[in-house]
């Protein structure tokens, strides 16, 4: 791949994952504090592996974050704090949300409908967007590949915003991904998994194999 890429290893919950992931080249670390999701941790394990990762590279992950619980993560140890959200959040739980991490370090996740409209309010409090795949059931993790054209178009029409790939990407379509898409940064979960939360060894060589 001569495009330098960006790649972050989502919902890990496992020391040897961790390691695994820095050792073959992560440039991000997700850990998913949302309570309702099949990786979900405490912050207190999160601690614990955040503890394993260089600074710089740890993410947290949580939905509609409130303002203490934030407040507690960014005290936690971590660099950057990744929120999904509705499309309609209101401004004033933006603004809050980017002045207690800052807008560097926001990186904020809508959770759009195919037919939504983007939210382009949502680019005054964070640097770094990124686009999942929709689910009415589920909030990320879904295996499932986005609306590739879409992100092209967000992407070419505002790219003074870091924008993030997510979306059922795995060792089967990432090079596709890369080739069909401007993505400069991609967030892998699901797709190097043998279960929620445990990631495949196999897999994620594959994956950096595949774009290193």
């Amino acid at each position: 791949m001569s495009r330098t890429l960006k790649i972050k290893i989502c919902g890990l919950t496992r020391e040897e994952d961790v390691d695994q992931a820095l050792s073959l080249g992560a440039d991000f670390c997700g850990f998913i504090l949302y309570p309702k999701s099949p990786r979900a941790l405490s912050l207190e394990r999160a601690t614990e592996l955040v503890s394993r990762v260089p600074a710089g590279k740890r993410v947290m992950v949580d939905v509609a974050t409130d303002c203490q619980a934030l407040e507690r993560y960014r005290d936690a140890g971590f660099d950057y704090f990744q929120i999904h959200c509705s499309p309609e959040t209101d401004a004033a739980t933006l603004e809050a949300w980017s002045q207690l991490v800052g807008r560097d370090r926001l990186w904020l996740a809508p959770r759009l409908a195919p037919n939504d409209v983007f939210p382009i309010a949502m680019m005054e409090y964070a640097d770094t967007l990124l686009i999942d795949t929709f689910s009415k059931d589920q909030v990320g993790g879904t295996g499932k590949v986005g609306d590739w054209a879409r992100f092209n178009r967000l992407k070419s029409a505002h790219p003074q915003i870091h924008w993030v790939l997510a979306g059922g990407l795995s060792p089967d379509n990432v090079r596709l991904a890369v080739t069909s898409t401007t993505a400069q940064h991609l967030d892998i979960n699901s797709g190097v998994e043998t279960q929620p939360g445990i990631k495949d060894p196999a897999k994620l060589r594959e994956v950096f194999r595949l774009l290193r």
